[in-house]
């Protein structure tokens, strides 16, 4: 019975990473793009420095 929320897609649904999706940084680290995060769907709450979603507010 499906409980209304939405689902985040399974890891093997995510997008083919094209060369527009991200770069590397000055330490080497590979770092997406607002591009390629909109094109996921969804925060992975990891913190991206490019994420282009809202936030979550932290309990004080």
């Amino acid at each position: 019975m499906p409980s209304g929320k939405a689902m985040k897609p399974e890891k093997n649904q995510l997008p083919k990473i094209e060369a527009e999706d991200f770069y590397f940084n000055e330490q080497g680290l590979m770092v997406f793009t607002e591009k390629y995060h909109l094109k996921r769907g969804y925060c992975c709450g990891s913190g991206c420095k490019h994420c282009p979603y809202p936030k979550e507010r932290e309990n004080p």
